[in-house]
């Protein structure tokens, strides 16, 4: 596990200096502090920092091939490298360690630009081509590991994190409004926007080829649904074969590994998989907080003691002021996800112990486990009721003020009509948004609107629902969280916060065979009435403990609305003071003023508002005031290492 990161001029004359790879490499140490390595070769330069986790001592990066025409810089994991090793071998490859990166070297000399189909794994990597002049960029499949680029008519430039692609001179900061605008209504950037004009995220399972200054990115995997007439039975079998052998290929390692338990279904079924094929205690992780409804510590420590883990959990009561700044540098662009607190906790107690943990994300977006799905079905119902009593829900649960609790009745009532006032095609994707058009009229400033006038929010989610080969409602919902929210949500808030702390995290569910796998099953199997992953539940079923299969889901959430009230007060008065937001010129004063007075009196939960208002004053703050943010930037990835 590594960052990654380079720069190539399109003068041949003018050279790439190392200390410029070597700046760009510093502030992405959290993600490697075992090592670090560069090479510049005329207009070219790739480096890179390494987490050790396989090859202890011969793995060290950039990687060549055996005349040093080719070279790599690799991050993420590689799970079937030695069975595509001995492919390569018996064609003649030669090979002088045995980390899997030097894999992707070879296979990239047998297969060209078509070797990313040949590997089982997340990765991120860029290969330096130097007969042919090319460099060539994949990301995974699934987009498990992240992969930046910056592209103009002098240079291109790429890296793990936004941070080291700003190393280079004369990259302009300017925030890029469209992606604001998509932050702000789904609190996550989907790709390949990023918050920067002219900086881009490769999508995931795309290449991209630079020659000539020109690149060219390409498709090479997509998810087809293609549902298959199998007894349930057979079915099941199916499924915990495979699951078990995704679990099982994720457990190499030369350094100790373990995983993180909520004691949902999902990450209970790893720890399940793993106890079978370890021989040795599987080592958990898992935090709780000392509200009650916030608290599932308890559902963790039944899974614990089922499968006799050696298990490591913490009450915490974390110091969210301090926290705050600190994990929004780590996420170099505006990301609104309440978890990123416990992420990181559960992250940074898990390293003290392991230095690579599996992790149970995945499931929900294969199997439905969403409630959105489930709201989904309901609103086909709720729509046939009579239009009065429809117009008069919303105006009637508006007078009820929230509760504490973390989802309860009424907030979850809240959320569904609110869900509703948005455009059906959306489907389950009306409940994963955050800002709706008229709240924008109120909220955004008059210039803002002018720059936005006559852009769509929703026109990414309406491409995936376009694009994917299934007429199947619940399949083309799948389909289009796994290209959005599981890609530029869940999976960049897993690697960010992990990589914080310098621990690697695995996710078996997204093992590209079990992901195709899910897409043959009938969505019948998947969401039967509401009871969620129907099918993986039942395969699931002599493996579980009852009391977990059955239990409903609660995600992995803070109290933030009530840290809001109390811990992260001063910090949102500042943040998001009158002055300072008038001076911004992207909000209108007046409004945010109502937000803050509505969520402190208790009358109405702003929490999502307020906080990805809040997210983005610090980020400007971090990254748009001057060049302090590389000292900044470096300062709070050095803290975190050490854990």
């Amino acid at each position: 596990m590594c960052g990654i990161c380079g720069v190539t001029y399109f003068d041949r004359e003018r050279n790439v200096l190392e200390h410029l790879v070597k700046s760009m490499c510093d502030v992405i140490r959290h993600r490697g502090p075992d090592d670090e390595g560069w090479i510049t070769k005329g207009n070219y330069g790739i480096g890179m920092r390494r987490l050790s986790i396989i090859d202890l001592f011969t793995g060290r990066q950039p990687i060549s091939n055996e005349d040093d025409s080719i070279w790599i810089v690799f991050n993420g994991e590689i799970y079937n490298h030695v069975e595509l090793r001995n492919k390569l071998i018996k064609k003649g490859h030669k090979f002088q360690t045995k980390c899997d990166t030097e894999v992707i070297v070879h296979a990239y000399e047998e297969y060209g630009e078509e070797c990313p189909k040949k590997l089982n794994g997340m990765f991120g990597f860029a290969i330096l081509d130097l007969k042919k002049q090319i460099l060539f960029l994949a990301r995974d499949r699934l987009g498990i590991k992240p992969l930046y680029y910056y592209h103009d008519s002098k240079k291109f430039a790429f890296g793990s994190e936004l941070k080291s692609i700003l190393q280079v001179p004369n990259i302009p900061r300017e925030v890029d409004l469209r992606a604001l605008d998509l932050f702000l209504t789904f609190e996550y950037i989907p790709s390949p926007y990023s918050i920067f004009q002219g900086i881009r995220k490769l999508p995931p399972g795309h290449s991209l080829t630079l020659k000539d200054g020109r690149i060219n990115i390409r498709e090479y995997w997509d998810l087809d649904f293609d549902e298959k007439d199998i007894p349930e039975g057979e079915l099941c079998e199916q499924l915990l074969e495979l699951f078990q052998d995704a679990v099982k290929i994720r457990l190499m390692s030369d350094v100790p590994l373990g995983a993180f338990l909520s004691g949902g279904i999902d990450s209970s079924a790893i720890v399940a998989m793993m106890s079978r094929v370890m021989d040795r205690p599987v080592k958990t992780f898992s935090i709780g907080f000392k509200e009650d409804t916030y608290n599932e510590s308890h559902y963790a420590q039944q899974i614990a003691n089922h499968f006799n883990t050696e298990h490591h959990v913490e009450i915490i009561e974390p110091n969210a002021l301090e926290l705050a700044e600190k994990l929004v540098g780590f996420l170099d662009e505006p990301f609104g996800d309440f978890s990123i607190f416990p992420t990181y906790l559960v992250s940074k107690m898990a390293r003290k112990h392991v230095t690579v943990s599996l992790s149970g994300d995945g499931g929900d977006e294969l199997f439905a486990g969403y409630d959105t799905y489930i709201a989904n079905k309901a609103g086909r119902a709720y729509e046939r009721l009579p239009r009065l009593l429809r117009n008069a829900m919303h105006p009637i649960l508006s007078r009820i003020p929230p509760t504490e609790k973390k989802k309860g009745l009424i907030n979850r009532a809240k959320r569904f009509v609110e869900g509703m006032e948005l455009p059906a095609d959306l489907e389950h994707t009306r409940w994963m948004i955050f800002l709706q058009e008229g709240e924008k009229i109120k909220l955004y400033s008059d210039d803002l609107q002018d720059t936005l006038n006559g852009s769509d929010s929703f026109e990414f989610i309406r491409n995936y629902f376009n694009r994917v080969n299934t007429s199947d409602p619940l399949n083309r919902q799948l389909y289009v969280d796994i290209k959005s929210y599981l890609v530029d949500n869940i999976l960049v808030k897993v690697d960010r916060m992990s990589m914080a702390t310098s621990l690697e995290t695995r996710v078996p569910f997204l093992d590209h065979r079990f992901v195709e796998f899910s897409a043959t099953i009938p969505s019948r199997l998947k969401l039967q009435g509401k009871n969620t992953k129907y099918l993986f539940k039942k395969a699931m079923a002599d493996v579980l403990p009852p009391q977990i299969l059955n239990r409903s889901k609660e995600g992995f959430s803070i109290p933030i609305k009530n840290w809001l009230k109390e811990d992260l007060k001063p910090l949102m008065l500042e943040v998001l003071d009158q002055q300072k937001i008038k001076r911004e010129g992207f909000f209108n004063t007046n409004y945010v003023e109502q937000l803050k007075k509505e969520h402190l009196s208790g009358k109405e939960n702003h929490s999502h508002r307020l906080w990805s208002m809040m997210v983005f004053g610090i980020w400007q703050d971090l990254y748009l005031r001057g060049a302090s943010i590389n000292e900044k930037a470096i300062q709070t990835s050095s803290e975190f290492v050490e854990v």
